[in-house]
């Protein structure tokens, strides 16, 4: 389980079926800014196993770290599933 204000960074994976981890933050690091509650996580749904509710959080990612310095100083909100997430080691 994550905090508000651990950095994270999404994993990198190519799964064969359905996720709701957006290719364009694999790899990336980011901070928790809420923890959502849990929930039944929808990779698990569409393949139809049968898991406890999974830890969902609303990560931020500096959209320069996702996209360059000409995105200037913006930031891409997601909420993301703790099955999707690392933590950064400092």
């Amino acid at each position: 389980m994550f905090g508000v204000g651990e950095r994270v960074r999404a994993q990198v994976s190519l799964p064969a079926g359905h996720t709701r981890l957006p290719r364009y933050v694999r790899g990336r690091a980011g901070a928790i800014v809420a923890v959502r509650g849990a929930f039944p996580l929808p990779d698990d749904i569409v393949a139809g196993r049968h898991r406890p509710p999974r830890p969902l959080y609303s990560v931020r990612f500096c959209a320069a770290d996702l996209w360059g310095s000409a995105s200037g100083s913006h930031s891409v909100h997601l909420d993301l599933y703790e099955d999707y997430l690392t933590k950064v080691s400092t």
